[in-house]
């Protein structure tokens, strides 16, 4: 006799994802059309406020709603702390997110803590977390964490806004992406030897997302509004193959334990995407992929390839490959369990050249 089936799964997504030029002239029009109701808080940087906040203020004024503004900084527990205090106080019915990854991440937590929906309106795409239901935030010691949060109601990814940015957050942002292929190869590892729960949806989503930014490498560059363009779809396609999973299984594996090594030992050094691309390239050799393909790729781009373009020396990036399975023993990747001895970390990296 057959069992009765019981499989369950729940995925929360963006309502609303508007990409392209100028898009951010929409946002009032979105919140009006999402119902959100009449006070709002923006979430926002003080260099943030005058790149784009200051002109989405004054729209969201003209239209009717009462807006409230609270500047933050990193995403540690005070910032979240201190923009969830202002989501009370002024009684706000949503939230816009104007910034980088750490504006949006604390929008998330915020979310998740009041139950308000929130916009990301990105200013910058360091990284794929623009429309994700994960945030990466720091603990009390300082320790980065990957939680589960709430994703956005709606994007406004304005390529004229994003452009303007240091071209050295788009970049990262690429990587970011394209560690993607290391990601998956651990993910299939662990459903194949772990029997973990795998999910073709998100796999197929995640492939997608860092196939496409190999495919337009060349034309992403400084001060181009069209890389911009050709960079989001593939960034929000990332971030949403983490709600079909559940988890950020499809987006981060060995590389980002390697960059979370890096984070803990010699915090401060490099972008989160950079650590990623950098250790894609690593456990990609490790994984019998054509690691040169995602060196080059980076190197097209303007990304990071090596410890030195990481402000990081040779025996920093030893010390985070050899620590680098300990980040997160719950998850199964190429590291195994023992992760490398010191000798097999020294040769990995000369051989791909990162050292």
């Amino acid at each position: 006799m057959e069992e009765d089936f019981l499989k369950v799964r729940a995925m929360n997504f963006p309502r609303s994802i508007i990409l392209g030029h100028g898009v951010i002239q929409q946002t009032a029009e979105v919140c009006r059309t999402l119902m959100f109701g009449h006070e709002g808080l923006i979430i926002t940087g003080e260099q943030t406020y005058e790149a784009a906040g200051k002109l989405i203020e004054d729209q969201m004024t003209d239209a009717g709603y009462a807006m409230s503004k609270v500047f933050t900084g990193g995403t540690n527990q005070d910032s979240i702390d201190k923009a969830i205090e202002a989501a009370r106080k002024s009684e706000a019915k949503f939230v816009l997110a104007i910034g980088g990854g750490s504006k949006i991440d604390t929008a998330k937590m915020v979310a998740k803590e009041t139950g308000l929906p929130f916009v990301s309106i990105p200013t910058s795409v360091a990284h794929d977390g623009v429309c994700s239901d994960r945030a990466s935030i720091k603990s009390k010691e300082g320790t980065p964490l990957t939680v589960q949060a709430t994703p956005p109601t709606a994007i406004l990814g304005d390529t004229e806004v994003i452009v303007k940015a240091p071209f050295r957050y788009l970049a990262s942002g690429c990587a970011d992406v394209i560690s993607n292929l290391t990601a998956l190869n651990d993910w299939d590892f662990a459903r194949k030897i772990r029997d973990e729960v795998f999910s073709t949806s998100a796999y197929a989503l995640s492939k997608y997302a860092a196939d496409s930014i190999l495919k337009y490498a060349p034309v992403i560059r400084p001060e181009m509004e069209e890389g911009v363009w050709y960079v989001l779809k593939p960034v929000v396609a990332s971030g949403t193959s983490m709600c079909v999973a559940g988890s950020s299984r499809p987006t981060s594996g060995s590389e980002h334990m390697f960059s979370h090594a890096l984070d803990l030992l010699h915090p401060g050094k490099a972008m989160h995407g950079e650590q990623c691309g950098v250790g894609c390239i690593m456990m990609m050799h490790l994984q019998g992929g054509n690691w040169k393909q995602i060196r080059d790729a980076l190197k097209n781009i303007g990304a990071p390839t090596t410890a030195s373009e990481l402000g990081l020396s040779d025996e920093d990036v030893i010390d985070a490959l050899v620590a680098a399975n300990k980040v997160r023993k719950d998850r199964f990747t190429i590291l195994g369990d023992n992760g490398l001895t010191r000798n097999a970390a020294i040769n990995l990296a000369r051989t791909t050249g990162v050292i």
